[in-house]
Order: C-alpha cells, then structure tokens, then sequence
C-alpha cells in the first residue's frame, strides 16, 4: 500500500467515524430522528402503553380459554413490538404492555375489539342482499370498495347467514405465491376440524350462487374475497393482495379475530419505564467506561495493532447504534445482553488475529508478510466461531418468542458487525499504520514460544471439580425446593404476583417511589418489587409476589398511615407470569434446534462429530454452573435470566470453537510419530492468550455495568460474570479434554489400502 493511499483510507474512516457519530449524537434533522435517543426502547427502558381488556359475559371464563386467548393475543402484539407482552389480571382480564408507543387510542384503534370475526354469505335463504358495496374515497385520493351490511349481526346469526366464526379458523398467515403473471401476495387461511365441514357447505353454496365471502371484523367487512372453488380440505387463499404489509395486516386481524373470548377494553394508560431514568444513564456511563479500559487494555498489549482494534472497536460501536434505528429495532435489557457479548466477539476476533501475527513474526516473517498471514490464518476460527453464533441466532430470532427474538435481533447485528469491523476496518487501518512508516516489529510485538501446558494430565481433576459444582447446584436447587416451594429465586415474570395501583396525593417520580415507599413494601410483601409511574396522572403500580388477604390489608394501612392515600385509591389484582408456559415451551424448543443446527456445522467444517459433542457439553457445563450461582445466591430469575443464558450459550460455544479450530489445523501436519495429547496441548496453550484476554475484556465491560448499575442490572450482569469465567475454563480446561476422550474412546476407523 502506497503513501498517499494509506493517508487516503485513514482520512475515509475518520471521516465515516465522524458523520456516523455526529447523526448518533444529534440525528438526520433538527427532530433528531435517526440519533440515540430516537432508538425505540423497552418496557423496561422506556415505558409504555398499558391496556387492560375485559372478557365480555357474567360467566367467569375458563382458565383453559383464558391462557388460549392470551397466547393468541400475544402473537398478534409482537407485530408491534418483539418485546410486547400479555398477561392475564385478576379472573377475566387481560393485560397488555406494548414499549415505545405514548398514544393509546390509535393502538386500541388498530388493534380492534377481540373476539368479534365472522364469515357473512353475500345472501340470506331468502336471496335477500346480506351486504352492499360502495364506492369510497380514501385519504389519498384513490377510490375503493366498501361493503355496508344491511342486517344486524343478531339477525345474520339467527337466519344462518353466519356459519363461521373466528374461532373456526385455526390460522392466518400471510405470504406470496408464484402465478402466471408473477408473484402475488396472499392470505392463505387454515381452517379447525370444526371448521373444515363448515367451510366445504359454505364455499359449496357461494360457488353455486357465484358469490363472495365477506370477513367481518369489530364492526366492519375488511375483505369479501370471491369463491373460486369449493374448499374441502379447510384451507384457503385470498388472493391477490395489494402489498405484503395488506396481506400481513389481514392475516393478523384474522387471527386476533379467531380468540375464543370476546373482550372488551375496561381501560388504558401510558406507564413509565420499569427501570427507569437512572438506569439508562448508569448503562450508557459504563458502557463508556467499559470500551475505554478495553481499548487502553488493548493498545497497552498489542500496540499498533492494538491501536486499530480501538478504532474499530469505536466504529463498531457507532455502525451498531446507527443500525439500531436503521433497522427499527427495540432496545432492552435483553438487547443489551446481546450487545455485550458482541462486544466480547468483536475483540475476540481482533485477539485472535493479533495473537497469530506474533507468531508469525516469531517465526521469522517480516511485519507485512507477518500480518498478512495473521489475518488468512485467524480467518478460519473467526468465521467458524461466529458463523456458530450466528446460526444459533438465526434459529432464536424464527422460533423463539418475542423477548428472545429481541436479543436474537441484537446479537445478529452484532455478530455481522463485529466481523466486518475486526476482519475489514482493522485490517486496513493496519495496512495503513504501516504504509506511513510504523514498520518495525517492535511496534507489533514478537510471539513467544510457551512450553505446552500438560491440561489433559489434570483432566481428571478438572472434570470432578466441575461435577462436584453442578452437583452441588442440584443440591441447593433441592433445599431451595423444600425450603422455599421453589428450586430458584423466581421473579414475577415467572410465578405472576399482585399489582396495586395507588394513586398518591402529588405526582411521585419512580426514583422517589423506589427510594421512599418500596422499602415499606418489601417490610411487608418481601422479595423484590417492580415498580412503574402512569404517566399525566399520580398513580404509581407496584408488582409484588402474590399477596395473601392479610398482607394486602397491611399493605393498605401502611399507604394509609405513611403516605396519606385514601384507601379508596388503592386496588389490587392479582396478576400471572409475563413468560407463559407457551413462551417457556417455545424458548426450549428453540435453543435445542439451534443446538443441533449448531451441531449439523460443526461436523460439516471440522469433518468429526466429536467436536460437536464436545462443545455442546461444554457449553450444557456453563449453563449448569451458572444455574448452581443462581441457585446458590439466590439472585432473582427474571426475563434477563433468558437472555443471560442465552449469551452464554453463544459466548461458550464461540471461545470453544476457537480451539477446536487450532487442534485441527495443528493435526493436518500430524505424523505417526507425534503424541495427540501433545497436540491438544500445544493447541489449548497457543490460543491460551486469546481465552484469557477476550475473557478479560469481556468481564471488564460486564463489571463496570455491574458496579455502576442499578438493582435489576447486577442481578443481570453478576451471573453473567460468572458465565464469562465459567466460559473461559470449560474452553481451556475441558474442551479440549472432552474431545480427547471421545477421540480415544471412539477412534476413527482406519482407512484400508
């Protein structure tokens, strides 16, 4: 690289550096859209809208009806937000909290009335006219069709015009089609067993009269498809849409419309966010003071390489809030987990890179030659590390539900960013670093030659102290059992609790509400409370573990006498978990597939099972340990508990895969004559530094948001600290150990000449 090319790139970057972070820090326009602070938040961030639903009747709905429609509804709410969530209150109400959105009314719009789909005939038995079309204007000048009905639904229901209700059709989904004239997008429906025979008559009866199928929803015809055939398997299309978004918008109205209850909204409300004001101010300082005592860490150790990994690092950073509103992105606590531990793969690739420059300095190469074959040779362990990640993340963001979704959503974004800056813009920049005259070695510091460790002379000892430790996790989990009711210390979003609202005499900020009145509570109720504002009004809700009648009459005297509440503004409800059996079910079922889906790669790239195994056990080590840390802690279990062990699994799987990576390429030179312990040894020894630095890094950005964070952020980031030096030993201490044995356990059959 010439002179004047290598100032040209530096002066690109800066550059790009600069206008990425100015549109960061002040947004696109004056509004600041397009800035950090325009990036959508959480719940738990940011607050939200609150809405409470109702089931329609006297009747007490069944528990069975009741978890169904919650389930439905809550699929419907994730078109809003990944991070929304439902939860049932009381006996007939349901609960929801969609994040980033401060209008009520245009959600309760748009979100319609549940519970109220119907499939109209065109005619009654009579011939008669059931509904009429009508020429309209719409906003934008254009001119369409709407339907009026001529009869009340009463009336339709009770001539039989009405054969199908919502709660016949078993799903709606939208989707393209490829026909004659191209794609189209459509709806295709899915009819129940219930619904199918009903479906046959009434697509028979439209096919012979020629006519349409109107789809009723909260007070309107949204679609009167025409009947093409008759459908007697119970699934259909309606076709064609006018866009995806059409058909996407249909489909999703079809399905809330399909819920076996009817609702109806008792009332709504804006709440404040969960955590608060504080910990976004805390999260944002230690992030800050996390990525300087790492970039510092790395220039110290690495020098000019060092130096470029900074940079990077910094536009990483800045590439990640920009993409963050780029691509619409809710932001939580969850979010933040994801960010984190593509932080730790982002200085880990920079790790291994700069590690494999040193020996081959030490080799003997020159510094170009050197960092050139630095580069190609880390290629392989960082494409096979992240690329792990990736897929792992890939399967959560399809299959998981909406919380893990927003993880998943973060950490991909990480993981693509992560590599292009670690294996692109530091590149470069150390291309360039040399080009201006920074060519001496010592600027890049020679590799050593260490003595290889004996790990597998220990492996005895190293597989019994991490079974003693899993072990004695059960253990604790068994004692919490009998003593407690619970294996782990579980918060409400996993066993529900009780809400109660009350409404002080002046507005009361949560800061003030956390500091002053949950300490009163916590005398009373115990365990930890949530605690959120309602935003233009003074009251405050606090979510405590379920209440007995006494506790709840305590806790009322105690707003009485300390506050000056009138006890007629205080209600409670008892409220379910916001994680779902459904939601559980689905999390599990998504983290076995991106297991075996991880475990499909690993033996395609590395050509031996075995690898797999061993990392996947390793892997299982990690999340049992840090399962023993919550058991024997008893740090709360919230929704962050999802997310931490999920970064984890990907921070445990890449740092193996790491020296699987080194073991293979050290066996392709592999004689009769060399020993394989020597080999494993030698291998875990050489990416030793690696293990150790991304570790450090790592658990330096995780402890700084430990120190500086409030309450619910240490109970995140202190198991996820222990992960990252649980992460750390498995990788060194057993990885490499577990393969071993099942490569001599399991030999390879030789080959016959």
């Amino acid at each position: 690289m010439k002179r004047n090319k290598a100032i040209a790139i530096l002066l690109c970057i800066f550059l790009l550096l600069a206008g990425v972070t100015y549109i960061d820090l002040f947004g696109v326009n004056p509004e600041g859209e397009g800035s950090a602070s325009d990036i959508n938040l959480g719940l738990d961030l940011a607050g939200g809208v609150s809405i409470t639903y109702q089931v329609v009747g006297d009747e007490e709905p069944s528990q069975t009806d009741m978890s169904d429609t919650i389930a439905k509804l809550q699929k419907r709410v994730e078109g809003y937000s990944t991070e929304a969530i439902v939860y049932q209150e009381g006996a007939n109400r349901i609960n929801i909290e969609i994040p980033g959105v401060t209008d009520a009314n245009a959600i309760l719009q748009e979100l319609g009335r549940p519970g109220t789909l119907y499939f109209i005939a065109q005619t009654d038995a009579d011939g008669n006219q059931n509904y009429t079309p009508q020429s309209v204007q719409h906003s934008d000048g254009s001119y369409g069709t709407a339907y009026i009905l001529n009869k009340s639904i009463d009336q339709l229901l009770e001539d039989g015009s009405i054969q199908i209700q919502g709660t016949d059709v078993e799903s709606a989904q939208a989707g393209t089609i490829q026909t004659n004239m191209g794609s189209e997008f459509v709806v295709s429906l899915t009819m129940t067993e219930a619904g199918k025979q009903k479906f046959a008559e009434v697509t028979q009866r439209a096919v012979e009269k020629g006519e349409s199928l109107a789809i009723y929803y909260d007070g309107n015809i949204i679609s009167a498809p025409g009947v093409n055939n008759v459908i007697t398997d119970g699934s259909a299309q309606i076709s064609p849409m006018e866009s995806y978004e059409r058909a996407e918008s249909l489909a999703s109205t079809i399905r809330i419309g399909g819920l076996k209850l009817e609702l109806e909204e008792l009332h709504s409300k804006v709440v404040g966010a969960q955590l608060g004001v504080e910990a976004i101010d805390t999260s944002l300082k230690a992030g800050a003071i996390g990525l300087a005592i790492v970039a510092v860490f790395m220039i110290v150790i690495y020098l000019i390489p060092g130096l470029a990994s900074a940079i990077a690092l910094l536009a990483y950073v800045v590439l990640v809030i920009l993409l963050l509103n780029g691509f619409d992105m809710t932001l939580t606590l969850s979010g933040v987990a994801g960010i984190i531990l593509s932080i730790g793969m982002a200085v880990d690739a920079n790790v291994i890179i700069f590690a494999r420059i040193r020996e081959e300095l030490a080799a003997g190469k020159t510094v170009r030659n050197a960092v050139k074959a630095g580069f190609d040779k880390a290629l392989s362990a960082i494409i096979d590390g992240n690329i792990t990640t990736l897929i792992a993340a890939a399967v959560l963001l399809f299959l998981g539900p909406g919380t893990v979704k927003g993880f998943a959503q973060t950490l991909a974004l990480g993981i693509v960013l992560s590599m292009f800056t670690a294996l692109v813009v530091t590149r470069y920049l150390i291309y360039a670093f040399y080009a201006l005259g920074l060519k001496n070695e010592k600027f890049y510091g020679v590799g050593r030659e260490h003595k290889a460790l004996n790990i597998l002379s220990k492996k005895a000892l190293f597989f019994g102290i991490s079974l003693v430790i899993i072990a004695a996790g059960f253990v604790v989990m068994g004692i919490n059992k009998v003593s407690t009711g619970d294996s782990l210390n579980y918060s409400l979003e996993f066993k529900g609790g009780t809400a109660t609202t009350v409404a002080f005499q002046e507005a009361m900020t949560l800061e003030k509400a956390t500091a002053e009145v949950v300490p009163s509570i916590e005398a009373v109720a115990g365990g930890s409370v949530q605690v959120q504002t309602v935003q233009d009004s003074n009251e405050v809700i606090f979510k405590t573990s379920s209440l007995s009648v006494e506790q709840r009459t305590e806790l009322n005297e105690m707003f009485v006498e300390k506050f000056g509440v009138e006890e007629n503004m205080i209600t409670s409800e008892t409220i379910s978990s916001t994680i779902s059996d459904e939601m559980k079910s689905d999390t599990i079922i998504a983290v076995v597939v991106a297991i075996v889906f991880m475990l499909i790669y690993i033996r395609v790239r590395f050509s031996d099972i075995r690898f797999g195994l061993s990392s996947i056990i390793a892997l299982l080590h990690d999340v049992l340990v840090v399962l023993a840390f919550y058991a024997a802690a008893k740090v709360s279990v919230s929704n962050t508990f999802v997310a931490c062990m999920l970064t984890i699994v990907g921070y445990s799987i890449n740092a193996t895969i790491v020296i699987f990576d080194r073991i293979r390429e050290n066996m392709r030179g592999m004689t009769q004559k060399d020993d394989l312990k020597e080999i494993i040894n030698r291998s875990v020894t050489q990416t030793m530094s690696r293990s150790i630095f991304t570790s450090l890094t790592t658990f330096i950005m995780v402890a700084v948001l430990y120190i500086l964070g409030v309450t619910s952020i240490r109970d995140f980031a202190l198991p996820l600290m222990v992960g990252i030096v649980c992460g750390a030993y498995s990788s060194i201490c057993l990885a490499g150990s577990l393969w071993y044995v099942f490569r001599t356990k399991f030999a390879p059959k030789k080959k016959e000449n």
